[in-house]
């Protein structure tokens, strides 16, 4: 499936999933479902754009790219005080590794992921007043490069309800992007590129419902 640890760069597309540690649930009611997307649109949308996800109850899968060097740069700056003193002295005391701007720039974007996962989870913690990590160690990761991989797996998450018998129509599902497909509302999803791979809306939908279940996960 790849490796977990790979580095994320800029312009580059991702598998992004992981899973509850043990036999623990990520959303245990519909509030957990809507600020985990809060939370992802605060700390995520400013660095990729998403094409597909699934949240279920123990697990989530999402489908992004990273956006532009140029754009990370401009929102690390500004979110992280000492982020720009890394950039400013790259073998300073910071940086002790001496990372070259980009290779500060991936490292940052890994972090900025574990940040948001933190987040949720001490919100998490919080409400149900428990202790401890909520999620598996690091997030999985697994950099795309085939698109008839991609239309695999953009299928293989909107259907993952399905595999897993918690629903019998892809439409039933609220917490995946699939309904925003089927709407003209505005979203932060990239639907007009994700159709396009499928040549139109129509052949979207029919790819959906006539799922060959090449792709494979590990959950």
């Amino acid at each position: 499936m790849g490796n977990e640890r790979i580095i994320i760069e800029a312009n580059k597309f991702y598998h992004i999933y992981n899973h509850a540690v043990g036999d623990e649930l990520l959303f245990k009611n519909n509030d957990n479902y809507k600020y985990f997307l809060l939370k992802y649109a605060e700390y995520i949308y400013p660095i990729a754009k998403t094409y597909a996800y699934c949240l279920m109850p123990n697990h989530f899968h999402f489908l992004i790219s990273i956006r532009s060097d140029i754009e990370l740069l401009k929102f690390y700056k500004k979110k992280y005080v000492k982020f720009k003193d890394k950039l400013e002295d790259p073998a300073g005391f910071e940086n002790p590794q001496g990372l070259l701007p980009n290779e500060l720039i991936s490292k940052q974007t890994s972090k900025h992921f574990g940040n948001f996962f933190n987040a949720y989870s001490k919100a998490f913690n919080k409400q149900q007043n428990r202790r401890g990590s909520l999620f598996e160690d690091d997030f999985k990761r697994i950099e795309l490069k085939k698109d008839k991989y991609m239309k695999d797996l953009v299928c293989y998450i909107h259907n993952n309800p399905i595999h897993h018998g918690f629903i019998d129509n892809i439409s039933n599902w609220k917490f995946s992007s699939y309904q925003a497909f089927l709407t003209n509302k505005n979203t932060n999803i990239e639907k007009l590129e994700v159709i396009s791979w499928f040549y139109d809306l129509k052949n979207f939908i029919y790819s959906h419902k006539n799922e060959t279940g090449n792709f494979k996960a590990d959950f």
